[in-house]
């Protein structure tokens, strides 16, 4: 146990001054959040989350077109569950974009890249079993992807941290609806 002049010692070990937290604030203030303590690797922390961004643009544009796709009544119930989905995925990336121009970095929309940066896969599947396999695949690799991402932010970045382990639990959410949908299709 500390004594309570030991424990307040030993948290301004950890706590920079009043004064130093100032005067470092007041430097580079063009910089918003970017404060100069801020780790380094803001780079390659805007890589990932540029793929990212691109991983939820391909979903948000599967999903569309298996939403404008499916038929049959087992196709509308799906489609709804599409449509769902393409909107959660589109504010993932709305997140995803915000944070990376909060880090100084510029979110790559460019749609000729898209693919290549992309961690998913687009999907022109015409039967309803393969459109959610295809969904299902997916939220699968970004569940893995985002869980890499989680590990490396760490404590270097733990707002991006915290953001994709929302989006994460957003995606585990997906690939379980989707898992259901499966399971309720007629075998055939």
């Amino acid at each position: 146990m500390y004594a309570p002049d030991e424990r307040d010692d030993a948290s301004r070990r950890f706590i920079s001054d009043v004064e130093t937290l100032r005067a470092r604030a007041r430097q580079h203030m063009e910089l918003g959040s970017v404060t100069p303590d801020y780790p380094d690797g803001r780079a390659q922390i805007c890589q990932l989350l540029n793929e990212a961004l691109a991983t939820e643009i391909v979903c948000v544009l599967r999903y569309k077109r298996h939403y404008f796709t499916a038929r049959g009544s087992a196709g509308k119930l799906a489609a709804a569950e599409f449509l769902e989905h393409a909107s959660e995925e589109q504010a993932h990336a709305d997140l995803i974009a915000h944070r990376i121009a909060q880090l100084g970095g510029d979110p790559d929309l460019n749609p000729a890249t898209l693919l290549a940066r992309s961690h998913s896969e687009y999907d022109q599947h015409e039967s309803l079993r393969d459109m959610l396999q295809a969904d299902l695949f997916a939220e699968r690799v970004a569940i893995e992807s985002y869980r890499e991402m989680v590990r490396y932010f760490g404590d270097r970045d733990p707002t991006s941290r915290r953001m994709m382990e929302e989006i994460l639990a957003s995606e585990e959410e997906h690939a379980d609806d989707l898992v259901n949908l499966l399971h309720d299709l007629p075998l055939g």
